[in-house]
């Protein structure tokens, strides 16, 4: 499995999860839609930090992934963020400058 389908799948999960309690609707045409996964690539950990919060401003849901340290990288670091399901219109002011992983 590839870097990017990987960090997905993570992704994916923890968003699904929340938004299980919070928006079950918006779930639902998400799964009735495709279920739409794009993997993009940012600079470092403020980069994410800063995309999150962009994302919670557009009340997008954004969920962090931190790594378990288990091999190259540190207990705790920032390593994913999953955006979204939502409009395209949002999700891309919050990730329409960043590259395909």
């Amino acid at each position: 499995m590839t870097p990017g389908k990987i960090a997905a799948q993570h992704a994916t999960l923890a968003c699904y999860k929340a938004l299980l309690k919070t928006n079950p609707k918006l779930l639902q045409h998400w799964e009735r839609t495709g279920q739409a996964k794009i993997a993009l690539k940012a600079t470092s950990e403020d980069a994410l930090l800063e995309l999150e919060a962009i994302a919670k401003s557009l009340n997008l849901c954004a969920r962090p992934i931190h790594d378990a340290g288990r091999t190259q990288i540190a207990a705790g670091s920032r390593t994913v963020l999953g955006i979204g399901p939502g409009p395209v219109e949002l999700v891309n002011r919050v990730t329409g400058k960043l590259r395909l992983l």
